[in-house]
């Protein structure tokens, strides 16, 4: 070994950029899914006399339409 060889630095080589390709990726993925689901996907507020259990929405019977309605 008497020729020196020179080696370039880490950020010069092949391999370490495309083992961190895959993570930042995965991360850059994520970052979008959840603007996603924050912003396009959030649950929208009910109207009045609507109540929501679960994926169910029922209008709630108010005590004073009744009334008006055996009027």
């Amino acid at each position: 070994m008497t020729e020196e060889q020179t080696t370039k630095p880490w950020f010069k080589q092949l391999w370490p950029w495309l083992l961190i390709s895959g993570p930042v990726a995965a991360m850059i993925g994520c970052i979008i899914t959840i603007y996603l689901a924050v912003n396009l996907y959030a649950d929208k507020p009910l109207r009045d006399g609507v109540m929501k259990q679960g994926l169910k929405v029922e209008q709630i019977k108010d005590a004073q339409s009744d009334r008006r309605a055996k009027k």
